[in-house]
């Protein structure tokens, strides 16, 4: 049935530019109408393990497509959205257009608990300051779902 789930994450993503790891906190909201088929949207604040304050905060939201397995849950999504970078030494900021497709898998602890054991991120910033980059990382987390629907 359909569903609503909001959920917390911490990531780690090789930042692009200039070869950093950053890490950071994470929110997402599951907008599920139909078991399989829903809208996935997330913001992520990575702000962690930041050399000379370079950090990347990301706005996303589209289409997530699940598989149900037992208490295994697969997923692949396709996010857009809005990416800012802060420059390293704050001599700029910026704000770019972000496509992120993903995939991942949720292990359902009880019927109103996910674990996102692993979720997979592969970013493109295409109108970035200096040519396209490509961060990307991986995420784990734990949701709570809202509203259920039948069971």
């Amino acid at each position: 049935g359909a569903y609503v789930s909001v959920g917390g994450t911490y990531s780690i993503f090789q930042s692009a530019y200039g070869e950093r790891v950053l890490g950071g906190a994470g929110l997402y909201v599951d907008l599920n109408r139909w078991r399989q088929v829903g809208i996935e949207g997330e913001a992520r604040w990575l702000q962690q393990n930041k050399l000379a304050n370079t950090t990347e905060t990301t706005y996303l939201i589209g289409p997530r497509v699940e598989i149900r397995r037992g208490r295994f849950s697969p997923y692949l999504k396709t996010l857009v959205g809005l990416g800012y970078f802060n420059f390293p030494y704050n001599y700029a900021q910026g704000r770019y257009f972000v496509i992120a497709p993903g995939a991942g898998v949720d292990y359902n602890l009880t019927y109103n608990v996910k674990i996102r054991l692993a979720d997979f991120e592969y970013q493109e910033w295409p109108q970035f300051t200096f040519g396209n980059i490509n961060p990307y990382g991986v995420s784990v987390g734990i949701s709570y779902h809202f509203l259920n629907g039948v069971r």
